[in-house]
């Protein structure tokens, strides 16, 4: 969908989100202006104040829509990011420039977040700060409660692990899949807003929740865990390899460790891979820094639960049974079927997978191209060949696009509440694989 689309979500999100979120970007780095100062000198200064005007001189040109610029940084993704544009120019043809307002939404949000990591890249000494991590710390800590709910039932889970049929195994990995997937309801903690969040224990919540997810293919998830492809030179495999394309820090994270832990602590895995992005990105997602922040944090707990599992993450991490990868591909406008073309290094790393887990909206708006499908359309022809390996998007829908609904289905949720796509309170847990099943 186009930004210029006057009612749309896109043209909205285009025309009041984005610049909302540069605002509060220009407002985080002026508040960190002594510290900077503390840090650099009179060089951190300076280097504030360049950066403020080249976000608002950004912000301008987005809300005039003016053509978008080439990027002028020397980074490792600077020329495929120019090369992208160059090819949104040749759609769009000789008689207008690509422009904030005439430029596909996704590419156009994706290059808002690259743009502010350039105002940072060409100010050193203060390249290296997150605009968005205070807001992700205040995510994780503002769901302790819920996190150590979490980290008990999987201290509860542990204990009878031994004893665990294959069925009962099952059953666990579908409630803490379905943690997982709400976990990214909101940025934030999936018992936020209630004062009392310990009696809303995320694995409480779950029941109610069951209705709202559209699309449920947890059984074929669970299948395709348990045939995992067999390794070299051994009879039988040890285990999955698991890939989880990770969206969100803060609460989100946690939910998806727990998944991890549970997944290599049950024997289901032999190893999970972790795929996070290489700079701070659509304000709340996952960098390098934040994984490794999650895990110091969750060690360091006063929670005997959870700091054991933080003790746990950190070791998994030491030992290579968790490897965090966060390859510049994901931070690109492209969609997902460009990937083999474009990023044959990373697609040909998601082939070593017995299953790849895509976790939120912004992936799943990378997997179906953010086309205006029709919601019956199946999900593998809006995948449009990418399947590197048996795949599965963990998503809460915050964006106008849905495939693989049963035909009325879409017609129905939208006659009880017209915001269904935007709203976040409906989920979808939406499997592919290659091989026929």
């Amino acid at each position: 969908s186009f930004g210029n689309q006057r009612k749309s979500f896109a043209f909205l999100t285009v025309k009041d989100r984005l610049p909302t979120i540069l605002t509060k970007v220009i407002d985080t780095i002026h508040r960190n202006k002594n510290k900077f100062l503390e840090e650099y000198g009179e060089k951190g200064i300076d280097a504030e104040k360049q950066t403020i005007s080249l976000l608002s001189k950004m912000r301008n040109e987005l809300q005039t829509d003016k053509p978008i610029l080439l990027l002028t940084d020397n980074l490792q993704d600077t020329e495929s990011w120019n090369e992208y544009m160059q090819r949104q120019q040749r759609l769009l043809g000789d008689q207008e420039s690509v422009s904030w307002f005439k430029s596909p939404w996704l590419y156009v949000e994706c290059y808002m977040y690259r743009r502010i990591q350039e105002a940072l890249i060409l100010n050193p000494p203060i390249s290296s700060f997150d605009v968005f991590k205070e807001a992700k710390t205040r995510s994780f800590f503002d769901s302790q409660k819920a996190v150590m709910t979490l980290c008990t039932y999987l201290a509860d889970i542990y204990k009878n692990m031994e004893k665990l049929s294959k069925d009962q195994l099952g059953e666990y990995f579908n409630k803490l899949l379905q943690v997982s997937l709400w976990g990214n309801k909101c940025d934030l903690s999936i018992s936020a807003g209630k004062e009392n969040s310990q009696k809303t224990s995320p694995i409480d919540s779950l029941n109610s929740l069951q209705a709202f997810i559209l699309v449920d293919d947890s059984d074929r998830v669970w299948s395709a865990l348990n045939s995992p492809q067999r390794q070299a030179g051994s009879e039988k495999p040890a285990g999955a390899r698991v890939d989880i394309v990770l969206d969100n820090a803060g609460f989100e994270l946690v939910t998806d460790l727990i998944l991890a832990d549970f997944l290599v602590s049950s024997g289901l895995a032999r190893q999970v891979h972790l795929h996070g992005k290489c700079f701070p990105w659509f304000v709340s997602d996952v960098t390098a820094d934040d994984f490794q922040w999650t895990i110091r944090q969750t060690m360091a707990a006063n929670h005997r639960w959870m700091s054991k599992s933080g003790a746990q993450w950190q070791k998994y991490v030491k030992e290579g049974v968790w490897c965090y990868h966060d390859h510049p591909f994901w931070t690109q406008p492209h969609e997902f079927c460009d990937m083999a073309a474009d990023a044959p290094d990373l697609y040909a790393a998601l082939q070593e997978a017995d299953l790849v887990l895509f976790k939120g909206d912004l992936n799943y708006r990378k997997l179906t191209g953010d086309r205006d499908w029709d919601h019956t359309v199946d999900f593998s022809t809006a995948l449009r060949g990418f399947e590197p390996a048996p795949l599965c998007s963990l998503r809460t829908l915050k964006a106008n696009v849905q495939v693989g609904l049963q035909p009325g289905q879409g017609q129905k949720l939208a006659t009880q509440d017209p915001n269904w796509m935007t709203s976040g309170k409906h989920a979808v847990i939406q499997f592919h694989s290659p091989k026929a099943e």
